[in-house]
């Protein structure tokens, strides 16, 4: 039996805001993890500057900078160590790449199964399921910055995510 067409316009509604959720929520640990890699730079290699410039100073007998060279490089190692920037940009990535994952496998859904090959309960499964990844995405991920998510908004509206096949009948 297809799908009633009542139940199938509820579904694609429904698959159309897992879409959008889901490209936002990539986009915006896209740039979270973009900005924990910056922050990676900013602490690792002044850190690594200063280590050498420690080790070159006590070698050339200068131990005050020496000695302060070794403690800003000692306060940004306890950083990097404190706040794992390369751990969270990894982790923004894996949830952005999930997210992203998402919004395509709920868009193929909507787009081919759904029209094509769901009876009424096939498509109330999909989407259960579909809602099922994106509610254990949202409780496991890292929590994102607004910047980050305000960023991403901006960059969805102006077309960034939409593929050119579609920006003729985007919604």
């Amino acid at each position: 039996m297809s799908i009633s067409p009542d139940a199938k316009a509820s579904i694609a509604k429904e698959l159309h805001r897992l879409e959008e959720d889901s490209a936002h929520s990539g986009k915006a640990h896209y740039n979270a993890g973009d900005r924990w890699r910056i922050y990676q730079y900013w602490l690792g290699i002044p850190s690594t500057v200063l280590s050498a410039a420690a080790g070159l100073a006590f070698f050339k007998s200068d131990p005050m900078l020496g000695a302060a060279s070794s403690i800003a490089a000692a306060v940004l190692t306890a950083l990097m160590t404190f706040l794992k920037p390369s751990e969270r940009a990894a982790a923004h990535k894996s949830s952005g790449d999930q997210y992203l994952a998402l919004r395509n496998d709920s868009r193929v859904f909507r787009e081919i199964k759904l029209i094509h090959v769901c009876d009424d309960q096939a498509a109330i499964d999909g989407l259960a399921e579909l809602t099922k990844r994106r509610n254990e995405l949202n409780a496991s991920s890292l929590p994102v910055a607004r910047t980050d998510f305000e960023r991403a908004r901006r960059g969805i509206d102006e077309g960034e995510a939409t593929h050119s096949v579609d920006r003729s009948t985007a919604p």
